[in-house]
């Protein structure tokens, strides 16, 4: 089975925020499609895939939510961890509808042009806010990013295992400033 499907394989299912008040409460920042939803996935684990947080109680706060954890931690203990992202083993999330897939199952396909050659792989899948991000891996050079729009990315072939980017050169060239023509 591919990497990219291996049901152990953990998924980053949101961040931890910091301390709420001194009681032992941490705020979690959800990146599920239904945030409520996080705390349906079991424990939740650091990337490494060491037991994080369990929720015991949680309600809902300002753009994440506050939760009471079963293992009590103090608030610096919370503070210190900060910004660790929150992982769940793949086989713990729904499986999808028949016409949608995981963005983290992108990651690892061969990165195909339009007339079929390979420019390289999905590094990763990014989102820096203004949507979805496919890191391009090449064999050599520096990775780039390509929007993952029907426009940009008008194939997805899990079966094949590729991806096909409309205009890779476009995006390989604003990437790598190797290939900038430098007139000063």
């Amino acid at each position: 089975m591919p990497d990219r499907l291996k049901q152990d394989r953990l998924i980053i299912v949101g961040v931890l925020a910091g301390a709420h008040g001194v009681r032992g409460d941490v705020r979690v920042k959800s990146f599920t499609d239904n945030p409520e939803d996080l705390f349906s996935l079991g424990p939740l684990l650091s990337e490494k895939g060491d037991p994080l947080l369990e929720a015991a109680g949680v309600k809902s706060g300002s753009g994440h939510f506050i939760v009471t954890a079963k293992r009590a931690r103090q608030k610096e203990e919370w503070d210190a961890l900060k910004g660790t992202k929150l992982c769940v083993p793949r086989h713990r999330l729904p499986p999808p509808d028949d016409d949608e897939f995981y963005v983290e199952d992108l990651v690892a396909l061969n990165v195909m042009d339009s007339h079929g050659k390979t420019v390289g792989t999905v590094k990763s899948v990014q989102n820096f806010g203004a949507g979805d991000l496919i890191e391009v891996a090449p064999d050599t050079g520096a990775a780039w990013f390509v929007p993952f729009t029907l426009k940009e990315v008008p194939e997805v072939h899990f079966e094949g295992g590729y991806v096909i980017v409309r205009d890779p050169e476009t995006w390989a060239d604003q990437s790598d400033p190797r290939k900038k023509d430098d007139t000063n």
